[in-house]
């Protein structure tokens, strides 16, 4: 069973290029399955970001169509995203940021904690993201990610300019994530010795 089906027909950015705009994506389609860690590799500026934002329902300006499996209000498990940049909110706590994204009386906060720990975050709990290296945020964002329990994990380039040996770590880390908690994943890089890791 497919988790989400891609059809993207056509998205062009108006404005840009020639009378038909920017094309950033056409005739794409694209099935992950449940359970299947999909990687898409291409150059900066190729649309992979485009898709992701598509597929997670952050772009509607489109031609084509995207099924995500469970996408009804309130009928399965939501689309997870984490983002080229952390982005967690500078006036929230690692742990508060982590539990932003669960729904009131949904979810389990502590599951936030027990993911933290297990990112070698668990003495940062109450520290403010200004407070943390990069690759801690990275890790933060990631587990707040997970935490939500998604049926479909969204990447856009999640370890982009950290140093290898961090970068490594997290890939690692992330592999074990999805290994015990097997989802679809949708990893987008330019990076193909990373896909390929």
């Amino acid at each position: 069973m497919n988790t989400v089906e891609i059809d993207i027909a056509r998205k062009a950015y108006p404005g840009h290029g020639d009378g038909d705009g920017l094309v950033a994506l056409d005739g794409l389609r694209l099935a992950v399955g449940d359970a299947e860690l999909v990687c898409v590799v291409g150059p900066s500026g190729c649309g992979k970001t485009t898709l992701l934002n598509i597929v997670g329902g952050l772009d509607r300006d489109f031609d084509g169509t995207v099924a995500v499996a469970g996408s009804a209000p309130g009928d399965g498990p939501p689309v997870g995203y984490m983002f080229q940049s952390p982005r967690l909110m500078p006036w929230l706590s690692v742990r508060d940021n982590v539990s932003l994204v669960l729904a009131e009386g949904s979810g389990d906060p502590a599951r936030g904690d027990e993911l933290l720990h297990r990112m070698g975050l668990g003495d940062f709990l109450d520290a403010y993201p200004g407070a943390l290296s990069g690759g801690m945020r990275r890790r933060a964002a990631l587990a707040r990610a997970f935490v939500t329990e998604p049926g479909l994990l969204l990447l856009d380039e999640p370890f982009l300019s950290l140093d290898a040996p961090v970068a490594n770590r997290l890939r690692l880390l992330l592999l074990d994530l999805w290994q015990s908690r097997p989802t679809a994943v949708i990893f987008v890089t330019h990076d193909l010795r990373e896909a390929l890791f």
